[in-house]
């Protein structure tokens, strides 16, 4: 399975525009060789290093019963309950909120996941909640990476 982006390369920078302070949208992203067996997908999109500022990974998106076979999550996505369920981040926002560094460029990971089932969790869950759903579901995993400094 990968996970990539027409906006920004692996390890790339990410396009300022999709920064909390600016356009505040997500970045384009496609979505390849999906297992068979994969009954819905996960994305979770953090800052490991916000933890030297913030004390804790940040959460900037967590979505959840992707279908899966949805090959591009389009820029500034609006999802409904039909095509996806959005938690809240650590802004406090359920959706999207973009990159923010506080402090230096921090590395963004976008981490999608394939389940083999759908999750029955709620708009607005936190990672923790979204965590014990996925537990024993995920039959793999891909990560794609950009960075994004103040």
């Amino acid at each position: 399975m990968e996970l990539s982006s027409p906006a920004f390369r692996d390890g790339d920078p990410i396009p300022e525009e999709y920064g909390y302070t600016e356009r505040n949208v997500n970045p384009p992203l496609e979505i390849s060789g999906v297992p068979d067996g994969a009954e819905s997908l996960v994305m979770v999109v953090d800052d490991p290093d916000a933890v030297d500022p913030a004390g804790k990974i940040w959460i900037h998106w967590l979505v959840w019963n992707v279908n899966p076979t949805r090959k591009r999550i389009p820029e500034d996505w609006s999802t409904d309950t039909a095509t996806a369920v959005e938690g809240e981040n650590d802004y406090g926002e359920v959706g999207y909120g973009g990159p923010n560094p506080p402090d230096r460029e921090h590395t963004y990971r976008f981490r999608l996941f394939a389940l083999d089932d759908e999750l029955g969790l709620s708009a607005g869950a936190s990672l923790d909640d979204l965590e014990r759903a996925m537990e024993g579901l995920v039959i793999e995993s891909t990560t794609y990476e950009g960075t994004y400094a103040p």
